[in-house]
């Protein structure tokens, strides 16, 4: 058992940190320069490790350098909009083979099933593996889903993948073990593997770009609902604070959040001020902290946020988003401001760091975690408890 435990320790600590030596393995894991010496022999002889090269510089011989065993599972990540599928495959040691972007036909009666194989088959061929050589397929969207039936829901975007148990369908006929997630989700995944939330247990995630979505997170797990749709927050009813006339006209119970914080509503608003711009972020990017736009677009995120802090009280709340991205910090504190206006809790709220493709970054970690306890029989701590129809393994927390 003492083995087991060390084996593992070492293989969490060469798939964290990459290639090491032998003595800088043996000073992460805690272990003697014999039992370490020991351990990469036994690991090696089981092919879960192999020798990656040498590190040199300084006097001396120079020192081999280990690694885990990438070649053993491949994995791939998609995140899936109405404009394009960005794809991703990568080795089990998270070394990114081929990566690939594509228009997928999304309206309904499209071969969903056809075209996403097809695209499968392209980035797997440009990996130089085959489809059916990966171990798990990870699909961000932007919807709920709901675990029980395998559906799809808040997406009218995306009427080609609705009605049918996506997870399963996708599985079956491609013969490629697949789950499908929340895209914010899938973010709030990221960004604690790799982000402002690395060291939080409890956060809330709210997304404002052409849309509005949100993830909530306690104790490091996602909450995700009976049907899928915990933080599905587009559909709170939410008070306008907003004085200034847009043209909208709200029921008696209030504004659906989405439908004052998507970007077609902020470019009312924007215009309503005198901004005139073609979506959200290119409005808030025109304007300056003290711009009264912001004050009242501000007014309007911290009411949502509001609902959210008095029901998780979480330790961080986080903007991401292309709107989120093109206010900044600023934004994020005027945010802030807003919202400590309108709850007791001090709840800082800043903007999410991860860069680039936060949904495909976040579906690429949800398919290496999984894939990592089967190959290695490592945990990843930072990952949340998966879905599990399409798969044939459970997920690390289940």
């Amino acid at each position: 058992m003492l083995r087991e435990i060390n084996d593992r320790a070492a293989i969490e600590v060469l798939l964290r940190e990459g290639p090491l030596t032998r003595a800088e393995l043996e000073l992460a894991i805690g272990l003697s320069k014999p039992a370490t010496a020991q351990l990469l022999t036994r690991l090696e002889l089981d092919d879960l490790v192999v020798k990656a090269g040498v590190r040199g510089g300084g006097r001396g011989p120079r020192a081999q350098l280990w690694a885990a065993n990438g070649s053993l599972a491949f994995v791939a990540a998609v995140d899936l909009t109405p404009h394009v599928a960005d794809f991703v495959v990568a080795d089990v040691a998270g070394v990114v083979l081929a990566e690939y972007r594509t228009p997928l036909p999304v309206h309904e009666g499209a071969d969903v099933v056809g075209t996403f194989g097809d695209a499968l088959n392209h980035v797997t061929a440009e990996a130089g593996i085959t489809r059916n050589q990966l171990a798990h397929v990870v699909i961000g969207a932007q919807g709920a889903f709901d675990p029980r039936t395998g559906l799809l829901s808040s997406a009218p975007h995306i009427p080609g993948w609705l009605g049918f148990d996506v997870p399963q369908k996708l599985s079956d006929d491609l013969g490629v073990d697949v789950l499908i997630e929340n895209d914010v989700n899938l973010v709030a995944v990221e960004e604690m593997t790799a982000g402002m939330a690395q060291d939080v247990d409890d956060f809330v995630m709210v997304w404002l770009s052409e849309g509005v979505g949100g993830a909530v997170v306690i104790g490091r797990r996602l909450l995700r609902g009976a049907t899928g749709g915990g933080g599905e927050i587009d559909w709170m009813r939410v008070p306008d604070p907003v004085t200034v006339d847009t043209g909208d006209v709200w029921p008696v119970a209030g504004a659906r959040f989405g439908n004052l914080v998507d970007s077609p509503a902020i470019c009312r608003l924007a215009a309503a001020h005198g901004i005139e711009a073609e979506t959200a972020w290119e409005a808030v990017e025109k304007t300056g902290r003290d711009h009264p736009f912001l004050d009242d677009l501000a007014k309007r995120v911290a009411g949502g946020v509001a609902n959210l802090v008095a029901v998780a009280d979480p330790q961080l709340v986080l903007l991401c988003g292309d709107t989120s991205r093109a206010g900044g910090e600023d934004f994020a504190a005027l945010v802030q401001e807003k919202l400590h206006e309108l709850v007791l809790p001090r709840t800082p709220v800043g903007c999410a760091s991860v860069q680039g493709n936060a949904v495909r970054a976040g579906a690429l970690q949800s398919a290496l975690a999984t894939t990592r306890v089967d190959v290695f029989g490592v945990v990843t701590p930072t990952l949340l408890g998966s879905q599990t129809r399409g798969r044939k393994h459970p997920s690390p927390t289940e």
